[in-house]
């Protein structure tokens, strides 16, 4: 029997759960810059929006302990209802088992905090279930450095996958001739993929001529 995980990420395959970005999670993340995260959160959230990849959000202890989920990834699904939960495992939620149960999908998507804690336990419970996961490690964050490496260690020795966010994105992309997606996929690159994006913004204006991007109307002064 082939390899499911050989199988390539589309969006007709996938689903994604975003696991507590919450602030009080990212305080004490150290295994990656904070900024860097929650571009990477963003970015993919993004991706998924656009793909109509089934997204999922959960938090723990929202008013007791860890703040509300990031207002910039609430902004990209502003209509979406957050999964509440007390244990530190969102796999012991039922509504969380359910609603990726209900899609009928079974690669599913990892992105959160802690990796030690919050995506190392969900992971190991999912493949137990059939799941086949994808972990995208600069979308998720550690309390330390070798925690962080112990714990996606941990879980692709168990047999999950590590992706990065633009790896995921550009696989749901597949094709550059796929317009529909096309315009919003450069959309994503320019705003959140770094010199990536600095190198797009570049081609559309120096060599195809096409006009400046931004609301800026000055002009060159000499």
């Amino acid at each position: 029997m082939a390899d499911k995980k050989l199988e390539l990420l589309t969006p007709n395959n996938s689903v994604l759960l975003m696991i507590d970005f919450q602030p009080q999670m990212a305080f004490g993340v150290v295994s990656i810059d904070r900024q860097e995260l929650k571009n990477n959160v963003i970015g993919i959230a993004k991706a998924a929006k656009l793909f109509q990849v089934p997204t999922f959000i959960t938090s723990v202890e929202t008013e007791s302990f860890s703040g509300y989920v990031f207002p910039e990834l609430l902004d990209v699904f502003p209509t979406q209802d957050i999964i509440e939960r007390s244990s530190m495992n969102s796999w012991d939620s039922e509504t969380v088992r359910k609603s990726i149960a209900d899609t009928k999908r079974k690669k599913l998507i990892l992105a959160g905090l802690w990796t030690e804690v919050c995506i190392n336990m969900p992971t190991l419970c999912a493949m137990q279930e059939g799941y086949e996961v994808y972990v995208i490690e600069d979308a998720c964050g550690g309390v330390t450095e070798m925690g962080h490496r112990a714990a996606m260690d941990r879980m692709v020795q168990a047999g999950a996958v590590p992706i990065s966010w633009i790896q995921l994105m550009l696989e749901w992309q597949r094709d550059w001739a796929s317009k529909v997606s096309y315009n919003g996929v450069m959309d994503i690159v320019r705003e959140h993929c770094g010199a990536y994006g600095m190198g797009v913004d570049y081609a559309y204006t120096m060599v195809h001529k096409q006009p400046r991007r931004g609301k800026s109307t000055g002009k060159i002064a000499k």
